[in-house]
């Protein structure tokens, strides 16, 4: 997964739990949450592969 798609895919939680938030339906927040959590991990696990591409390690 890229960086893009990563950072997609927290855009879509936010969205996600801010219409939760809306529509009072704590299911909706909760996977908003969820799919941020995910989008970030998947971000820095890029990145930690981004360095260590550039180190040659």
């Amino acid at each position: 997964m890229s960086k893009a798609k990563a950072k997609a895919k927290q855009v879509k939680g936010k969205m996600k739990e801010t219409t939760g938030k809306a529509m009072d339906d704590q299911g909706m927040q909760a996977e908003g949450r969820g799919e941020q959590i995910v989008g970030k991990t998947q971000e820095t696990a890029e990145k930690a592969a981004d360095r260590v591409k550039r180190t040659g390690r």
